[in-house]
């Protein structure tokens, strides 16, 4: 595929946002109603977004609480802050024989890759992340940084974004909208080559800010992504990159066959949350009538309604309190009690809570809780999350780790001369969420150790030692430079033998010898 014009990058890129149009009604009532801080829908073009007030129609703030704290229980389970949360392993590629030394290499440089991670805002860019991941759809750029942060997460929100799907469900192009003032375009794109109109208007205004076009394109031809960043107002390119690699990280929580976005737990919840945020509605518009109450007024020529005010200790002139024509000031009876209402709203903060998972760990007002409950709940929230923790792994994990590594090479941190491509080096979750499921497989292996030692010798033959050690050492995470390779065990194994066949000789008797 030749290299297509920036003409043909906006056409493709409109037909993309039309696309993204039909889910503009369920992402927006989902930001709204959870995520109203994030909500760029109303006003983000015309300038109406900076410190508005996105939360007039919220009357309960259930919804808000429990998509904050699925971001962060998501992160703490997968991507823990400040911890190692995956390791580099051989692939089925490397050979049996070479596999420990490999190991061992490729554990460098997942410390280094780690090292260098914790230098820049991966915490922070996975927060807003995983908050985007919630509704369905998250996105994030991976860019090479400076000398203080040598790699730059930049979260980018959903509204923002159109994608483009290739083979077997995956995204190969995405397309970015992004607004940045001008005197800044050059200093972020060094690269940036800059029409004379541009750099006019940047001269004249340089604080006024451009709306620019980011799109990243796949190759087919030569398994490459194209990166142009374009000026539409004159359809002009002002940078063009490839990349072996895409510095897009598109995570969908669900997919369904034939759809781009995904789907997430905010999607499924959004009946109960906007139900129960008209009931809260309804109930302080009951608790209003209650306290203020409805009046009704006799036109009698003495009580002027227009003065009246109804505070505690007031005094109102009227021409009758009785009589047959009845008050001249009368409450207005209410039509119904609203009371039935708390009936159906513990039901339903529950069920968004369920939804939201956020009954999977211990509430912040109980005691201190065992380990083993803790993993008990950390298993339950494996189950609850299913086929979205693996597509976690696949679409979010797996190409961070790819990206970052990329980075790292390209800048001259690394030189990693083998490809993450799950045959060379494929990527190993050791976050907590991971350790629970491995710990699992952990546990049946010992507990067939624990029987095949019942059967006394045939029992011990049956199990390879040496095997099931190396298989625990791998299920539980443990560095390679603690463990001896295959040459190391056989001289140990060679010098106790001849120090207890020493032992032996000193021990027998002189004529025995």
């Amino acid at each position: 595929m030749a290299r297509i014009s920036p003409a043909e990058v906006l056409k493709r890129q409109e037909k993309a946002d039309a696309r993204k149009e039909e889910w503009r009604t369920i992402y927006e009532e989902c930001y709204e109603f959870a995520l109203p801080q994030r909500n760029l829908y109303s006003g983000y073009y015309e300038g109406r977004t900076a410190g508005q007030n996105k939360m007039v129609r919220v009357f309960d703030a259930t919804a808000i609480n429990s998509t904050q704290r699925f971001a962060n229980r998501i992160q703490s389970a997968l991507f823990p802050p400040y911890r190692s949360w995956c390791t580099l392993e051989p692939g089925n590629e490397i050979p049996r024989d070479r596999r420990g030394e490999i190991r061992e290499a490729l554990e460098i440089y997942s410390e280094r890759m780690f090292d260098v991670i914790r230098q820049t805002n991966f915490d922070l860019a996975m927060s807003e992340f995983l908050l985007d991941l919630c509704v369905g759809t998250a996105v994030m750029l991976i860019q090479p940084g400076d000398a203080d942060a040598p790699v730059r997460f930049v979260p980018v929100p959903q509204y923002l974004v159109s994608l483009e799907e290739g083979p077997h469900g995956t995204v190969d192009n995405v397309y970015r909208k992004l607004r940045i003032r001008g005197e800044a375009i050059a200093r972020q794109w060094p690269d940036a080559k800059l029409p004379e109109d541009l750099v006019r208007k940047i001269d004249q205004k340089p604080d006024e800010e451009i709306d620019l076009i980011e799109a990243t394109v796949f190759n087919v031809d030569e398994d490459t992504y194209c990166y142009h960043l374009i000026w539409p107002k004159q359809k002009a390119e002002l940078v063009y990159r490839t990349m072996n690699v895409s510095p897009w990280i598109v995570a969908r929580f669900m997919k369904v066959p034939g759809e781009v976005y995904g789907r997430g737990p905010l999607v499924t919840a959004l009946p109960d949350i906007k139900t129960l945020n008209k009931v809260k509605e309804l109930v302080l518009k009951n608790a209003s009538l209650a306290v203020a109450g409805v009046y009704t007024a006799a036109d009698d020529g003495v009580l002027n309604p227009q003065t009246i005010q109804i505070t505690p200790g007031a005094i109102i002139p009227v021409a009758r309190n009785g009589g047959p024509q009845g008050e001249s000031l009368r409450p207005l009876r209410s039509a119904t009690d609203f009371n039935t209402s708390q009936l159906v709203i513990n039901d339903l903060v529950m069920n968004i809570k369920k939804m939201l998972y956020d009954d999977s760990l211990p509430p912040d007002n109980m005691s201190a809780r065992s380990a083993t409950e803790i993993v008990q709940r950390m298993k339950e929230l494996s189950q609850n999350l299913g086929s979205a923790y693996g597509r976690l792994i696949t679409e979010a994990m797996t190409p961070i780790v790819r990206r970052v590594l990329y980075v790292m090479d390209e800048i001259g941190l690394i030189d990693l001369p083998l490809s993450v491509d799950g045959l060379e080096v494929k990527v190993v979750p050791t976050s907590p969420l991971a350790q629970t499921q491995n710990m699992e497989d952990l546990e049946k292996v010992l507990q067939f150790g624990q029987i095949a030692a019942q059967f006394g010798m045939q029992g011990q033959v049956m199990v390879n030692q040496e095997e099931m050690l190396e298989y625990i050492a791998e299920k539980m995470s443990v560095p390679q430079k603690l463990l001896n390779n295959a040459e190391q065990r056989e001289q140990i194994i060679q010098q106790m033998q001849e120090v207890q066949a020493q032992q032996q000789q000193m021990a027998a008797p002189p004529g025995a010898q």
